[in-house]
């Protein structure tokens, strides 16, 4: 049978558009029923093809065909013929029955088995894994399902599957039991990751406790607990990611890496998955990549006007090295993004090198790092650098190798952007030559460093004047005397709301120091002066420090002071 175009996500839009089309187009519905199948499907949160049978608005057998064809597998309406022959060894009644899986034969080469819901694999994953042999599938309707093993129950022997079962291990029964494609656990999973998209977290985190199975949400830079399940619930809901996740469900000793795609909202999300084995068991987070909410724009993001000016002259340098620094999590790879965004155009090459690719930009020739065959940071630059590029961005530069490439590129004519792990823009220089580069080599190449951190945006919806605004704006005026010239303090913090779920903050904003190094800084590089003289010249110069430029923000009211100081780790 031709298999069909693939369908969409089963909970999404274009899953009830593609269904309903195919069965107008074959005369089972028309459009005012497919429109209120649709509207019951939001409201309840059901799949489509299940709100039509439940609402009676097309026959199940008209809706299984044109699944079947659809899905590329033959469709079977009665299953009359079965005698109980085909039922395997080995395998749990409970669990075929639970997933509406009847075996029509077994033999030493594979077993052929009906199902009833064409779209979910997990059952058929785990009937493989359980069985250790090729599992082909045609399908079937409920109703069908439903009289076959009726009849096999009446029989005086029972279903084959009550015989002395045959299992390889108490681990693959458990291992089967785990990822059984049950109902409850796919709308867990499925809610729990809807859930955090419509928080705008950034990541959620499933940690095994010993009270239970620990969701938390990272919102705003901030993790909350979202939700806490029974520790019986997670292997079935660590298989049911690792699935998601294209993972070997099978290894839970070793860390493993994946990367999921899913429809929420009608908006296709990247989701970045990470399991290791920890004491308590298995942890993972899930890294959301929501493309529709990310901002290439640096007024947007918070830089200050001038530093959006010295970016500016920055990327008009034609060579050079130009270093994004702070911790994981800081927003160094968004404003490099920006700064890339910024500079496409058709007249310019522009490549990257990350691992992994985080948002796919259009115009840019984006590479994805993989160790494991050999491609790494120094293989991808070597070979970029024979492409003919105009500007290179290297997500991050881990090694002496990478390192000394990235400098020597910008030697030969090329505007090098890359990121690095310093707590400010002045340690940089120590953490580059602790990698082994030449500080002649840094001094001639490198035009600027930004260090970075995000914090909180109060929230517009229940901003107040902040209950300790007189005691701030003095201590602030007397360690940034620069401030007496800003406009008038509006310290400002958030009461809590529905809108930010009562943390006072909704998104966040960036603080940034940005230091050029200028020819001054340049001799004092060369002749090896510490960090904190750099820093001290730096200032000296008019580089403004990251606490400056966010207790800045804090007294025009864009966050507050006590975030700036969690940020920046001052007290």
């Amino acid at each position: 049978m031709t298999i069909a175009a693939p369908l969409p996500d089963p909970q999404s839009p274009g899953f009830a558009d593609r269904l309903a089309g195919e069965l107008i187009e074959a005369g089972h519905l028309d459009t005012v029923g497919a429109d209120r199948a649709r509207l019951a499907a939001r409201q309840t949160g059901e799949r489509f093809d299940l709100v039509l049978m439940r609402l009676g608005l097309v026959p199940e057998a008209d809706i299984g065909a044109v699944l079947a064809r659809l899905t590329g597998l033959d469709f079977l309406r009665s299953l009359d013929h079965l005698d109980g022959s085909g039922l395997p060894e080995g395998v749990d009644r409970d669990f075929l029955l639970r997933n509406r899986i009847l075996p029509l034969a077994s033999g030493p080469d594979g077993v052929r088995v009906a199902i009833v819901d064409p779209l979910d694999p997990l059952p058929l994953q785990a009937l493989r894994y359980a069985l250790g042999r090729t599992v082909d599938a045609v399908l079937t309707t409920p109703a069908a399902f439903e009289a076959a093993w009726a009849r096999l129950d009446a029989t005086p022997d029972g279903p084959a599957t009550g015989a002395s079962p045959v299992r390889a291990s108490e681990q693959d029964l458990q291992r089967l039991r785990d990822i059984a494609s049950e109902a409850p656990v796919i709308r867990l999973v499925n809610q729990m990751i809807a859930s955090a998209v419509d928080m705008r977290a950034s990541d959620v985190h499933v940690e095994p406790t010993p009270s239970g199975v620990v969701v938390r949400f990272r919102v705003d830079g901030a993790l909350r607990v979202a939700q806490t399940v029974p520790m019986e619930m997670h292997a079935a809901i660590l298989s049911r990611i690792k699935i998601m996740g294209g993972l070997d469900i099978a290894e839970r000793r070793l860390p493993q890496d994946g990367r999921i795609k899913l429809a929420i909202r009608g908006n296709d999300i990247d989701f970045r998955l990470s399991t290791i084995p920890t004491v308590g068991g298995e942890s993972a987070v899930i890294r959301i990549l929501d493309r529709s909410r990310i901002d290439l724009d640096f007024a947007r993001l918070g830089f200050a006007p001038d530093h959006v000016a010295q970016l500016g002259a920055l990327m008009r340098m034609p060579d050079g090295v130009v270093f994004v620094t702070g911790p994981t999590g800081s927003g160094k790879t968004t404003t490099l993004y920006t700064v890339l965004k910024e500079l496409n155009a058709p007249d310019v090459k522009i490549f990257s090198v990350e691992d992994p690719v985080e948002y796919q930009l259009a115009g840019i020739n984006q590479v994805q790092v993989n160790a494991q065959i050999g491609l790494d940071f120094p293989t991808c630059l070597r070979s970029i650098l024979r492409q003919d590029p105009d500007i290179i961005m290297v997500g991050e530069i881990r090694d002496a190798e990478t390192a000394t490439m990235a400098f020597q590129a910008s030697l030969t004519g090329h505007m090098v952007f890359s990121t690095l792990h310093t707590n400010d823009a002045a340690s940089t220089i120590t953490r580059l030559t602790e990698l082994g580069v030449e500080r002649f080599l840094i001094g001639s190449t490198l035009k600027a460093v930004m260090a970075q951190r995000l914090v909180r945006r109060v929230c517009p919806h229940c901003a107040a004047p902040h209950p300790d605004a007189p005691h701030w704006e003095a201590r602030l005026v007397g360690e940034f005397p620069a401030l007496r010239e800003a406009a008038p303090a509006t310290l400002m913090r958030g009461r809590g709301c529905r809108e930010c779920q009562d943390t006072g903050f909704q998104g966040r904003l960036t603080i940034a120091e940005l230091m050029p190094f200028d020819e001054r800084l340049r001799r004092a590089l060369y002749s090896g002066v510490p960090d904190h003289d750099l820093r001290r010249m730096a200032r000296e110069g008019g580089t403004r420090s990251m606490v400056e430029d966010g207790m800045a923000k804090a007294w025009a009211g864009l966050t507050t002071v006590e975030d700036v100081l969690r940020a920046t780790q001052q007290r």
